[in-house]
């Protein structure tokens, strides 16, 4: 029988995002770059927030199209721990809460190569949430959502010097799009399992 989950209003949450260093033929796609913050109670906990580094061997290329400021960190990315050595310290945020992360697909993954034998999750998917929210929108793309929400200057605030494709700007972006969605008319009553359930 599925778990029971609460009313997605009076959860905890952690959003997390990760860059990466894009697809190249003959290597996997490999993180750089780890964000996440938490909702609690329907809003975004600035304290609460995780930001790191993910090594990266020198020698490994990149996507030229992959975003970010990567070419600028390749020193410091040589010398970061894994997202495997770092599974400890992450386990907290990712273990026995919902996760949150907008057009899901990268971070289920990426989480389930570095710890096999784990299972985070259950996973909310903002993008989806934004098209059944908002189905007229030009765009989802997370950026062009926030943006058209008028959510920019509590983004700003949040992540002062930051900008999209740093994954805790990019982190913080989707929890306040969840915090937003929560707050809607109508919402009251939403449960985590339904957000879950819209994927």
């Amino acid at each position: 029988m599925p778990q029971e989950l609460p009313l997605a209003r009076d959860a905890v949450f952690t959003v997390i995002d990760f860059e990466t260093t894009g697809a190249v033929a003959g290597w996997p796609v490999e993180p750089w770059q780890v964000g996440m913050v938490v909702v609690r109670g329907g809003r975004v906990t600035p304290s609460e927030r995780f930001d790191a580094w993910l090594r990266v061997a020198p020698e490994r290329p990149f996507n030229p199209r992959a975003p970010g400021r990567h070419a600028q960190l390749r020193a410091e990315l040589a010398r970061a721990a894994t997202l495997s050595e770092r599974w400890p310290e992450l386990v907290p945020w990712l273990l026995g809460r919902p996760l949150v992360a907008h057009n899901i697909g990268t971070e289920p993954t990426l989480l389930g190569r570095a710890a096999p034998l784990h299972r985070p999750g259950p996973w909310i998917d903002t993008l989806r949430l934004t098209r059944k929210a908002w189905p007229g929108l030009a765009s989802a793309s997370l950026d062009v959502v926030v943006g058209a929400l008028g959510l920019k200057p509590r983004l700003e605030e949040l992540c002062p010097g930051r900008s999209p494709h740093d994954a805790l700007y990019d982190a913080i972006s989707c929890g306040l799009l969840l915090e937003h969605l929560l707050a809607l008319k109508g919402w009251e009553t939403v449960t985590v399992r339904a957000l879950v359930d819209l994927r």
